[in-house]
């Protein structure tokens, strides 16, 4: 089969090409099992060597080859050919500033994502036996969906909320909160859910729900923010733990 790519270009260091454009590529004896990734490859080393892309790993796990494929987010290792059919569109993830073609410069987005502490904090000596900290599986599986995230930035550049206000944190940020907020071993939840209850935290989330469809990864990233925005309104992660445990059980009977 013939497929058409209209793909979303912009330099804005060469005069004359600073500005967004679209150019058409078409290439013949696709297979319907191909990757997009895969074709961009053949655009760019059998077409047009200008055209610029990032990729890695080509498995979906690094998360570098995010774009907009036909208007939704996606990794383009991960979406075929006989999905997207034999005219596909790609552009840049939105909100973020475009380097080169599909480039953007992921900077402010990490710049989010180290602002909620992502890492593991606790002012808890280690146990005796010099061992690991130790914890239950239903303690574990309390967080265990948002460990999965990739910081491939799909779910916070298909956010209205993120393209308004840049400032926003974004979904990933408060994935990433998220994992550490629920862990029993951690130590520091009151000082990240402070600061996700600034002004350009997580109110600013309004439930769009485009999160969740657009994670790579299956997070159910909308219900981890709405566990965040209880755990701020109960005060702790232990007042919605306990929330969750009541309608569990009255589910359950």
């Amino acid at each position: 089969m013939d497929v058409t790519f209209k793909i979303k270009r912009q330099n804005p260091e060469l005069p004359g090409k600073d500005k967004p454009y679209w150019q058409e590529f078409t290439l013949k004896d696709v297979d319907p099992t191909d990757r997009v990734l895969e074709l961009l490859h053949r655009i760019k080393w059998e077409q047009d060597g200008t055209l610029t892309l990032r990729r890695s790993c080509a498995h979906g796990v690094c998360g570098s080859d995010a774009m907009r494929i036909n208007g939704v987010n996606a990794l383009a290792c991960k979406v075929l050919v006989r999905d997207v059919g034999n005219k596909v569109t790609i552009e840049p993830i939105l909100g973020l500033p475009v380097l080169k073609d599909l480039v953007v410069d992921m900077e402010p987005f990490f710049a989010h994502y180290r602002s909620v502490m992502p890492f593991f904090i606790s002012s808890k000596p280690l146990p005796e036996d010099g061992r690991e900290r130790r914890q239950t599986q239903e303690d574990r599986e309390r967080f265990d969906d948002t460990t999965k995230c990739i910081l491939c930035a799909c779910c916070t550049t298909s956010c209205p909320s993120y393209w308004a206000n840049g400032k926003y944190v974004g979904p990933a940020a408060i994935v990433q909160a998220h994992r550490f907020i629920f862990d029993s071993r951690d130590t520091a939840a009151k000082e990240r859910l402070d600061i996700l209850s600034e002004p350009n935290g997580v109110w600013r989330c309004r439930t769009v729900y485009n999160c969740t469809p657009a994670c790579p990864r299956e997070i159910q990233v909308t219900k981890a923010i709405g566990e965040v925005k209880l755990a701020i309104r109960k005060g702790s992660p232990e007042g919605i733990i306990k929330v969750t445990e009541i309608v569990e059980r009255v589910v359950n009977s």
